[in-house]
């Protein structure tokens, strides 16, 4: 009898035919934890095992979003490679026009998940930014692989980077010239990394600069037309711009802070609540597809997948290069990133830290988008599923981290370790 005939015959478990789950977590006179048991499990029947059982996903049809990125490559590759099927799930994945268009879907139901900002998760969550929701991140998708990208119109007046910048501004102050900045969302990640890069310049953000908020695959047709002197925003549309030869990268966001948390598998907090099993299925099927994508001799064919014009709609090759760590900044150097996009790593991009949720509001409170320093852990808490994600990484025997806390280093030198988030919020030279 095959193992996939054996499990079906086990469903109906509290039917009194088969064995029950209860009595399957018996074994020896014991009771095994979950992580124990399906350690003792091949592979194949463990899925199987999880899908038909008690555990089957409470809702199975479901629409989850993505914006034309790079780094929505997880989401679009776990149904392409059959993974969300794998676990019960009959997923539509729809292409949406902007994070406005997302936050909205997300929060009134037509989005049941979505590939989507960090920050704007925490936004909903904190009220600013959009109406006030409890939302819920899952996992995250990505580190790194952002860039700021500034206009040849910028080069030709001697900017090549943060210093050459902040000279320029210094000297267009007195000519009543506004340099204009693109971000993506107002309390998003992009716009994290521009203020952060800003500042860490001496350039203050929200007077020194304007910012305006362009979806990301319009950001090139804008710089192209004079909208914007510069933009932060995720890939390919920083390597874009220099294939289209209008302008130059001037940081990655590995620079600003390597292995930085990107976008998340985002759901409201309510979805959790309603169809835990559903949501621990879209991780396991996320979390496959991110460890098939971080096999190096995987993405050139991811590549080719997202370039289509139903994910991203760009040019294989100006996806490929970034994608596979060879950086060309448009003015003359070319390099190797060993901190290029990353989508697994051992696990270590997709355990939802609480430290990174709570970096989000520290910045939100420095540019005063918070008004007051809120309990940072206990949202972060609420907001991050952590043991959700420990269950779906166990069936997976995917390593967790150890601390739910990780200590960085952004550009300017200062260390984040989530320890005293009010101090940290307020300690900047640069702020509101």
């Amino acid at each position: 009898m095959s193992d996939d005939k054996r499990i079906k015959e086990r469903k109906g478990d509290h039917n009194g035919a088969g064995i029950s789950r209860r009595d399957f977590l018996k074994v020896g006179g014991s009771i095994l934890t979950g992580a124990t048991l399906m350690g003792l499990v091949l592979p194949g029947v463990r899925n199987a095992a999880w899908a038909a059982g008690s555990d089957a996903p409470e809702k199975t049809s479901l629409k989850i979003g993505f914006i034309p990125l790079t780094d929505c490559a997880s989401v679009v590759m776990a149904g392409e490679l059959g993974l969300y099927k794998k676990y019960g799930l009959d997923v539509t994945v729809s292409k949406e026009a902007s994070w406005a268009g997302v936050r909205d879907k997300l929060v009134n139901g037509e989005l049941d998940a979505a590939h989507v900002l960090y920050g704007l998760i925490y936004g909903v969550q904190m009220g600013i930014g959009g109406p006030q929701k409890d939302m819920a991140v899952l996992m995250c998708l990505n580190n790194n692989g952002q860039a700021i990208t500034l206009s040849n119109q910028s080069k030709a007046k001697g900017v090549t980077d943060g210093v050459s910048l902040k000279k320029l501004i210094d000297k267009i102050e007195g000519e009543k010239r506004e340099y204009t900045f693109a971000q993506t969302f107002p309390t998003g990640t992009h716009a994290m990394w521009l203020y952060y890069w800003l500042a860490a310049h001496d350039i203050n953000p929200l007077t020194d600069v304007k910012t305006i908020t362009v979806p990301p695959p319009q950001m090139v047709a804008n710089m192209r037309v004079g909208n914007m002197d510069g933009y932060c925003v995720g890939e390919p549309w920083n390597a874009r711009a220099i294939y289209d030869k209008i302008g130059f990268t001037a940081a990655t966001t590995q620079d600003i802070w390597k292995d930085h948390p990107e976008k998340v598998l985002g759901v409201t907090h309510e979805f959790v609540q309603k169809y835990p099993n559903t949501a621990r299925a879209m991780i396991m099927a996320v979390l496959e597809a991110s460890r098939y994508i971080d096999t190096v001799s995987n993405r050139p064919s991811v590549a080719k997948t997202i370039s289509s014009k139903s994910y991203v709609n760009a040019p294989e090759e100006v996806i490929e290069g970034r994608f596979l760590g060879d950086y060309d900044n448009g003015i003359g150097k070319k390099w190797k990133d060993a901190n290029y996009m990353k989508f697994y790593n051992d696990g270590a991009v997709n355990f939802p830290y609480l430290s990174d949720g709570m970096w989000f509001m520290t910045q939100h409170r420095r540019w005063k988008l918070l008004k007051d320093d809120p309990d940072y852990l206990a949202v972060a808490k609420k907001v991050n599923q952590i043991e959700l994600y420990k269950q779906a990484a166990a069936q997976l025997n995917m390593p967790v981290p150890k601390d739910v806390m990780r200590i960085s280093k952004l550009i300017d030198g200062v260390v984040w370790d989530g320890k005293d988030p009010k101090k940290y919020a307020s300690s900047f030279k640069i702020k509101v």
